[in-house]
C-alpha cells in the first residue's frame, strides 16, 4: 500500500546491532508468547476428534475418570425427580372448627329472620352470605324443621372437613401420583391424589346427609352455604415440598459413567459417535484437571524447544522483510504493530480454546486484512501461512481440516482487499472470505465422509469469525493510520471527494487552476496504472498539488481574462517569488486542512528544483549579467517517487499542450517528448523510481490521452468568427516556447502567454 521509505541505519556496529537486535527480540518474545500460552504436552495427550470421523489409533485410559453429564442432561433428570415429589400438605382440623362456628351464626341469622315472620330480612341475611334464594327456597327456609334439617346436616359435615378437604386448584397441576399428609402429633402418611377430598367431594357427602326428601333444589341451596363458609383444612406446605424436591435433585448425579484405568476409551478404526466425543473430551478434563497436561510435567527442554520452532517459523516472514520489503523492516513501529497483531490473534486463541469454541473461530482474518491495507496483499499472504503453520503444531487446533479452513480464510482474507476500494464494501470481504473457508471445509468433509452437520456448524462459525473479524479490523483501521503513518486507499478515496474545503475553494476562487488539475489528475493516474504506481494517489496527489494558486489566483495565466497580466507591471524577482510562493502556501493550506503527509508530497515536488526560466532570464537581462539563481527557483524535492515524478511530467505536459493552435498527434508527441528530455536533462528525474522504460511508456499514454482530449472539433458557420485560433493574450504562441512555458508559471507578455504550471 502506500508509505515512505524508512532506510536501514547505517554507522557504526553498535548501531545496527541495535537495530536488528530490536527486531529479533520481537520474533523471541511473540515465539516465548505462543509457547506460554500453549506449551507442549507429554504423551498422555487426547487427539482432537470429530465427530463421524475413524480413530486413527487405540486411545486407553491412563487414569480412571467419571464421564459427565450435559447441563441439558443433568437438568432434564433434576427436573423429573422434582416432579416427581409427593408435595407436603399439612391437616389442620381447627378449620373444622372454625368453619363450624361461622355456619353456626349463619343459621342463627337465618332463624332469627324467618321467625319474625320478615322475607325480606330473610333475603337480606342469604344476600349477606352470598347465596341469591328463588321464592320457593324462601319458603323452605321459613320452615323451622327443614332448618334444623339443614342444621343438623351441617353440623354433620364437619366431620369431613376435620378429616381433611383440599383446594381443587392446588392439586389441578401435580404430576406426582401421591401426596405427603402431616398431622399433628401424628406421624406422616401417603395418600393416593384421587383420594383426597376436594371440595367437589365434600358437597357430594354433605348433600347426602340431608333427608331424603330434600329436592335438588333445596340440597343446592345447602351447598351455596357451605360454599360461602367454606374452610380447607387440607394447606400445602411450600417449604417442605420445595426442601423435599431440593434434596431429590441433589441427589442426581452428575456423572453417567465410569472408565478405569488401562479401559479402551475407543478403538482404532472405530467410527467416531457422540457417546465417543464425551468419553474423549471427560478424559481430556480429567488430565487437565490431575496437572498431566501441564507444560511444567515436560521440564525447560521441551519449552525451549517449542520457542524455537516457533521463533524459526516467526522468523521466515522477518526474512521476507528483511530482503523483500526493506522499508517495512526498517520501520520499528510497523513492526510492533504487526507483532500487537499477531499477539493479539494468540491471545484470542488462548480465550477460544479455554472456552471449548471451535478452532473456525480463529480470528486469522483481523490479522490479514489491516496487514493487506496497511502494505499489500503478498506480504499478508505470507504472514498468514506463517500463522497457520504455527497454530497447526498448537494441540487445541491440530485438526488438519480445521487448519485448512483456517488457511483458505485467512488468505481470502489477504487478497480480498483488492476488491475492496471503500470501507463500505467491507461486507463484499467478508463475504469472500466466509465463502472461500466454507468451500475448503465442504471439500474436506466430503473427502474424508465427514459428518454434514459439523462441517455446517464449521461453516457457520467461519462466517461469523469473518463478519466480526472483518468489522473490528476496519474499525481499528484509522487508529493502525494514526500508529504507522500509512495513508490507506480508503482514506484516500476520502480525500478525493470534490467537497472536501480546499478542492471547494480550489474550484470557486481559482476555476482555471481547477479546470487544469482535473485535466492533470486524468493524465497522471492513466500513466501510473500503465507503469504499476499507485493510480489513486497520482489522482489525489494532482488535486492537491496546486492549491496554493487560489490564494492569489490571477497571477496564474489559466485564472487570467485575456489580455491582462498583472506580472507585467512587477519585477522579475517579485514575479518570481509570487509564483514560488504557490508552493510553499500550498503546503501550509494543506497542512492546516490535515491533508496526508504522502499528498503533501505532491505540492513539494512536482516542480522539483526547476528554475522559473522567463523571470530569471528577464532578470538577467535587466541586470545586465547573472543574477541568484536560488531565487529564481522551486524549493523542492525533486521527485522521490513514481507518483510524483508522473505527476511533474504531466503538469507540464497538459499546460504546454492547451496552448498548441493544431494539436496533431505527431506535434503532440513531439511536443511531449521535448518536454519529458528536458525534465531528465535537468536532473527533475534523477532520485524518482521511475526507468527510461517506464518513461517511454507513460509519454505513449499522454500522447494517447491528450490526442483524444485536444483534437481539432468541427468548426460551425455561425461561431467560426469566434473560435479562430489565437493565442489566449490575442497572440499565437510559438511551439518553441512550449516547453519553457510549461517549466514556468505565467508567463509574461507574448513570450510565454500560455505557461500555468
Amino acid at each position: 500500500m502506500l508509505h515512505q521509505l524508512s532506510g536501514a541505519p547505517g554507522g557504526a556496529w553498535g548501531d545496527r546491532i541495535t537495530h536488528h537486535g530490536a527486531r529479533v527480540f520481537l520474533v523471541l518474545a511473540l515465539a516465548a508468547l505462543v509457547s506460554v500460552f500453549f506449551p507442549p504436552v507429554r504423551g498422555t495427550d487426547v487427539a482432537p476428534y470429530q465427530e463421524g470421523r475413524v480413530a486413527q489409533e487405540d486411545v486407553i485410559a491412563a487414569i480412571p475418570f467419571n464421564i459427565p453429564k450435559t447441563p441439558a442432561e443433568l437438568e432434564a433428570e433434576r427436573r423429573t425427580v422434582m416432579d416427581a415429589v409427593p408435595p407436603t400438605f399439612d391437616l389442620l382440623p381447627e378449620s373444622a372448627d372454625t368453619m363450624s362456628a361461622r355456619l353456626m351464626r349463619f343459621f342463627d341469622q337465618i332463624d332469627s329472620a324467618a321467625e319474625s315472620g320478615d322475607s325480606s330480612r330473610l333475603e337480606a341475611v342469604l344476600r349477606g352470605g352470598r347465596i341469591v334464594a328463588t321464592p320457593s327456597q324462601i319458603v323452605f327456609l321459613i320452615d323451622g324443621e327443614a332448618r334444623l334439617d339443614l342444621r343438623t346436616a351441617a353440623a354433620l359435615a364437619m366431620q369431613i372437613v376435620h378429616d381433611g378437604v383440599v383446594d381443587a386448584s392446588r392439586i389441578a397441576d401435580l404430576t406426582a401420583t401421591r401426596v405427603t399428609i402431616r398431622e399433628p402429633q401424628e406421624e406422616e402418611r401417603s395418600v393416593l391424589v384421587e383420594d383426597l377430598a376436594t371440595s367437589r367431594v365434600f358437597l357430594d357427602e354433605a348433600t347426602r346427609l340431608l333427608p331424603s326428601e330434600t329436592t335438588p333444589e333445596q340440597a343446592g341451596l345447602f351447598s351455596m352455604m357451605l360454599i360461602g363458609h367454606m374452610q380447607y383444612s387440607l394447606s400445602l406446605n411450600v417449604i417442605a415440598t420445595e426442601g423435599d424436591r431440593s434434596a431429590a435433585a441433589g441427589s442426581i448425579s452428575p456423572t453417567k459413567g465410569e472408565v478405569l484405568e488401562n479401559q479402551a476409551i475407543v478403538r482404532q478404526a472405530d467410527p467416531i459417535g457422540p457417546e465417543a466425543l464425551e468419553r474423549l473430551a471427560a478424559y481430556e478434563a480429567a488430565l487437565r484437571t490431575q496437572g498431566m497436561r501441564q507444560a511444567e510435567q515436560l521440564g525447560w527442554g521441551a519449552l525451549i524447544g517449542s520457542g524455537i520452532v516457533n521463533a524459526m517459523m516467526l522468523s521466515l516472514f522477518g526474512l521476507l522483510l528483511f530482503f523483500n520489503r526493506p522499508e517495512v523492516y526498517a520501520n520499528y513501529r510497523w513492526l510492533v504493530l504487526i507483532a500487537v497483531l499477531v499477539a493479539t490473534y494468540f491471545g484470542a486463541a488462548v480465550a477460544i480454546d479455554r472456552s471449548g469454541l471451535a478452532t473456525e473461530w480463529l480470528p486469522i482474518a483481523f490479522v490479514a486484512l489491516p496487514v493487506a491495507v496497511l502494505w499489500d496483499s503478498r506480504m499478508s499472504l505470507f504472514l498468514v501461512l506463517v500463522l497457520v503453520a504455527i497454530t497447526g503444531t498448537l494441540t487445541p487446533f491440530s485438526d488438519y481440516g480445521s487448519v485448512l479452513a483456517l488457511m483458505a480464510a485467512g488468505a481470502a482474507a489477504a487478497m480480498s482487499v483488492r476488491a475492496v476500494r471503500r470501507r463500505s464494501e467491507t461486507w463484499v470481504s467478508i463475504a469472500i472470505i466466509a465463502a472461500a473457508g466454507g468451500v475448503m471445509l465442504a471439500a474436506h468433509g466430503l473427502a474424508t465422509a465427514a459428518d454434514f452437520g459439523g462441517v455446517a456448524r464449521g461453516t457457520v462459525a467461519l462466517a461469523g469469525n469473518a463478519t466480526v473479524s472483518a468489522l473490528l479490523a476496519m474499525g481499528f483501521l484509522f487508529v493502525f493510520e494514526l500508529f504507522t503513518g500509512i495513508t490507506t486507499d480508503q482514506t484516500l478515496l476520502e480525500w478525493a471527494d470534490p467537497t472536501r474545503p480546499l478542492l471547494r475553494r480550489l474550484s470557486l476562487e481559482a476555476p482555471g487552476t481547477y479546470a487544469h488539475t482535473i485535466n492533470v489528475a486524468n493524465l497522471s493516474e492513466a500513466a501510473a496504472a500503465e507503469v504499476g504506481a499507485n493510480g489513486l494517489l497520482s489522482r489525489v496527489g494532482v488535486y492537491y498539488h496546486d492549491v496554493g494558486k487560489m490564494l492569489k489566483p490571477h497571477y496564474f495565466v489559466e485564472n487570467q481574462p485575456a489580455g491582462r497580466n498583472p506580472h507585467d507591471k512587477l519585477k522579475p524577482e517579485t514575479s518570481a517569488a509570487i509564483v514560488r510562493e504557490h508552493v510553499t502556501e500550498g503546503v501550509r493550506l494543506a497542512k492546516e486542512e490535515k491533508v496526508p503527509d504522502i499528498v503533501l508530497d505532491f505540492i513539494l515536488e512536482h516542480h522539483g528544483t526547476q528554475r522559473i526560466g522567463f523571470f530569471y532570464e528577464k532578470a538577467c537581462e535587466e541586470a545586465g549579467g547573472e543574477v541568484d539563481a536560488e531565487r529564481f527557483s522551486y524549493p523542492g524535492p525533486k521527485p522521490q517517487s513514481k507518483e510524483t515524478a508522473i505527476a511533474m511530467l504531466a503538469d507540464s505536459c497538459e499546460s504546454a499542450t492547451r496552448a498548441m493552435q493544431e494539436p496533431t498527434p505527431e506535434r503532440m508527441r513531439d511536443l511531449i517528448n521535448n518536454i519529458v528530455d528536458g525534465k531528465i536533462a535537468d536532473g527533475q528525474l534523477d532520485e524518482s523510481p521511475l526507468t527510461l522504460g517506464e518513461i517511454a511508456r507513460v509519454k505513449e499514454q499522454f500522447v494517447k490521452i491528450l490526442a483524444g482530449v485536444m483534437h481539432r472539433r468541427i468548426e460551425y458557420p455561425s461561431t467560426k468568427h469566434l473560435t479562430d485560433a489565437e493565442g489566449e493574450n490575442g497572440e499565437s504562441p510559438k511551439d518553441g516556447t512550449a516547453e519553457e512555458g510549461a517549466d514556468q508559471a505565467p508567463g509574461s507578455g507574448a513570450s510565454a502567454p500560455h505557461a500555468s504550471a
